[in-house]
């Protein structure tokens, strides 16, 4: 089965809020991130994200070992953070990409306009931040 190409992507504003404070806590280092949702119909729906286990920070980079990531077919990609300013993607981050979706952050990770968003082909994708409401159990259902 051929994924649909991606259309849109919405971030939570959770989300959002999650990436710039991350990056501004690994800067001047490179922060990865690892980013969990759900696709429909050519949308992806970021709703999460999560430190992978051992990552490594530094300068000029940013990684983590996927052998240690449990299989969870809720991952969308990586998001990263780029000290420089430049949220688009680098060579090395076009030969890494990883998953569907990649996330840049660009220093000085103030608000949503120094996020970029892109296929793993490093086609910028149009992106919306919203909330989106955690789902909550039905009335019905019995502790």
């Amino acid at each position: 089965m051929v994924a649909l190409a991606i259309q849109k992507v919405v971030l939570s504003k959770d989300v959002v809020d999650s990436l710039l404070s991350y990056s501004k806590m690994a800067h001047p280092n490179e922060g990865i991130l690892l980013m969990r949702g759900k696709t429909k119909k050519g949308v992806v729906e970021v709703t999460s994200v999560m430190i992978p286990p051992g990552a490594l920070h530094a300068k000029s980079f940013s990684s983590f070992n996927w052998f240690m990531i449990p299989l969870d077919s809720s991952y969308l990609g990586v998001a990263h953070s780029h000290p420089s300013g430049y949220a688009i993607p680098s060579h090395e981050d076009l030969i890494h990409a990883t998953g569907r979706l990649m996330v840049i952050m660009g220093f000085p990770y103030n608000d949503a306009s120094c996020v970029g968003v892109f296929d793993r082909e490093g086609k910028r994708i149009p992106f919306e931040v919203k909330e989106i409401e955690s789902r909550k159990p039905s009335p019905d259902f019995i502790e």
